[in-house]
């Protein structure tokens, strides 16, 4: 029964599935992008708190992304989002353990690209759970 609905999650194998897969594509696109500025900059300082607020807008089109591509309905929201969001949160955990080097060889820049990765999880979650709707019965 590969579409049957996970009556501990209110999704179906398929979606969970399909979210796992945008976790860890949004954790690989998140840890290039925080590679990449994270020598320029962007992670300290005032900059930082510029990066972050970005982190507000730009988070929202990967949640309504994520809500068409998987087809969620609107009372499903937040735990897709929580799906996505864990599924990037555990990838993160075993790289800044075991592969730091993936984000920086600076320790500096490991620790900022990693507060990165959390913040942005946060920020996933609220809005899965500000975008999230009662059941329509």
């Amino acid at each position: 029964m590969p579409y049957a609905v996970d009556k501990r999650l209110g999704l179906t194998s398929g979606q969970s599935i399909a979210l796992i897969a945008i976790g860890a594509a949004l954790w690989f696109i998140a840890a290039i992008i925080l590679r990449s500025i994270a020598p320029m900059g962007a992670l300290e300082g005032t900059a930082r708190a510029i990066t972050y607020a970005l982190v507000i807008p730009g988070t929202l089109p990967f949640v309504i992304l994520t809500r068409v591509i998987v087809k969620l309905r609107q009372d499903q929201i937040a735990i897709g989002i929580a799906v996505v969001t864990a599924t990037a949160l555990l990838i993160d955990g075993i790289v800044v353990a075991w592969f730091p080097g993936v984000y920086s060889n600076e320790i500096r820049h490991v620790a900022a690209c990693a507060a990165g990765i959390l913040w942005g999880a946060g920020v996933g979650l609220l809005l899965g759970f500000i975008l999230n709707e009662e059941a329509k019965i």
